[in-house]
C-alpha cells in the first residue's frame, strides 16, 4: 500500500470527508488498491476461466469507492476491515447479477448431476468423480472442474435466496431496508451455512484442511501447497474433489 505517515493519512481523510476532492479520492484509492487486488484475485481463483478478471476487479473498485464514501474515520474501526467487507460484498453482488457461468458449463453440470443420480441408483451408494467421468466418457478433471464452477454458483445463491424472502407481493407495503438483515433472512442463511458445515465435516481430514485454508484463512492454492508440502496442481485436485463431494450432498438436500 502507498506509504503515508499517520499525520499525512489523517490529513488526507479529513480533506476527503470535508471536500470530496477527486485528487484526495484518487490518493486514497491508490493507498488501498492492494485490498482490491487481494480480494479480486482471491475470489477470481474460484471462478470459471470465462469470467473476466478485469470485471471482477471493477466490482472490487466499486466496493472500495463505496467504502471511501461511507466510512467514518472517527469510528473505532480500521478502514482495512471495513473496506474489505465492502469490496468482497461488491464483487459477490456483481457476480450474482451477471450470468457468468457459460451455457455449455451449465449443460455439462446438468449431465454430471444426471449421471451421478443414475449411478447412485444403480449402485445404491455415493459415487466418485472417477465413476461419473467413466460413465460420461470424460476425464475426472473435467468432472471435478465443472462441479467446482457450479459449486461457487450455489454459494452465491445462498445470499440471493434469502434476499428474495422478504420481497413485497404488491404495492402499499413498507419498503425493506436492504442495509439490515431480517430475523427470517438470518435464520434461513444460518440454517444453510450450518448444513454446509455438516457436509464439510464428512470430507477427509486433508480435504477439510484445504477447504479451511482456502475459504477461511484465504490462502492461495500455492500457499496451501507450501504448507502441506504438496504441488499446487495436487492441492487443486484435492480442492476440486472436495467441492465435488459437497455439491453432491447439497443437491440431495434441496
Amino acid at each position: 500500500m502507498t506509504k503515508l505517515t499517520p499525520y499525512e493519512e489523517q490529513d488526507l481523510w479529513e480533506r476527503w470527508k470535508r471536500d470530496k476532492h477527486p485528487d484526495d479520492g484518487d490518493a486514497l484509492v491508490a493507498r488501498y488498491l492492494p485490498l482490491v487486488t487481494f480480494h479480486s484475485r482471491r475470489i477470481a481463483s474460484t471462478l470459471p476461466k470465462a469470467v473476466s478478471r478485469e470485471e471482477v476487479t471493477s466490482f472490487g473498485l466499486s466496493g472500495l469507492y463505496d467504502a471511501l464514501l461511507k466510512f467514518e474515520p472517527s469510528r473505532d474501526l480500521k478502514f482495512d476491515t471495513y473496506a474489505s467487507f465492502r469490496i468482497r460484498g461488491a464483487i459477490l453482488d456483481g457476480l450474482r447479477k451477471e450470468d457468468w457461468l457459460p451455457r455449455s458449463a451449465r449443460e455439462k453440470s446438468k449431465k454430471i448431476e444426471a449421471a451421478t443420480s443414475m449411478l447412485e441408483q444403480r449402485y445404491l451408494r455415493a459415487v466418485t468423480a472417477e465413476e461419473v467421468a467413466e460413465e460420461l466418457g470424460v476425464t475426472t478433471g473435467e468432472v471435478q472442474d465443472t462441479i467446482a464452477e457450479h459449486f461457487f454458483s450455489h454459494i452465491l445463491s445462498i445470499d440471493e435466496q434469502v434476499n428474495e424472502l422478504d420481497q413485497p407481493d404488491g404495492p402499499g407495503v413498507a419498503l425493506k431496508d436492504d442495509r439490515k438483515i431480517s430475523p427470517e433472512e438470518e435464520l434461513v442463511k444460518q440454517e444453510q451455512m450450518n448444513e454446509l458445515a455438516v457436509q464439510i465435516e464428512k470430507l477427509t481430514d486433508k480435504e477439510q484442511l484445504v477447504i479451511a485454508l482456502f475459504y477461511k484463512e484465504e490462502l492461495t492454492l500455492t500457499e496451501i501447497g507450501e504448507i502441506l508440502e504438496l504441488s499446487t496442481s495436487r492441492i487443486s485436485q484435492i480442492h476440486s474433489k472436495a467441492l465435488f463431494k459437497l455439491k453432491q450432498q447439497l443437491v440431495k438436500k434441496k
